[in-house]
């Protein structure tokens, strides 16, 4: 999972997904899946998904299994095909949360 963690935050970066200030806290704090009502869904995958993930690791804990994230990129980037290797890098994670 920590290849495909920094092959994501890799191609964030290359397309200028990647964010420098975090959002305001309270943006954070939604209860909405995916933050949807707060953040941009660049934001939720740097800011809550990445950063968990990574915090998870780096305590050695077990990660979230049997998880899909990628419809919602997929519907969210619909009119945006040049993020279609991130997508492809979200079904790779979305793959290995089930192994």
């Amino acid at each position: 999972m920590k290849q495909h963690i920094e092959e994501l935050k890799w191609a964030m970066q290359q397309h200028g997904l990647w964010q420098k200030q975090s959002p305001a806290e309270e943006k954070l704090l939604s209860t909405q899946p995916f933050a949807i009502d707060t953040l941009a869904p660049e934001e939720w995958l740097q800011w809550v998904f990445v950063s968990r993930i990574e915090a998870m690791l780096a305590a050695g804990q077990a990660l979230p299994a049997n998880f899909d994230i990628t419809p919602y990129f997929e519907q969210a980037w619909q009119t945006l095909p040049q993020y279609n290797d991130v997508i492809h890098i979200l079904k790779k994670i979305d793959g290995a949360s089930k192994s």
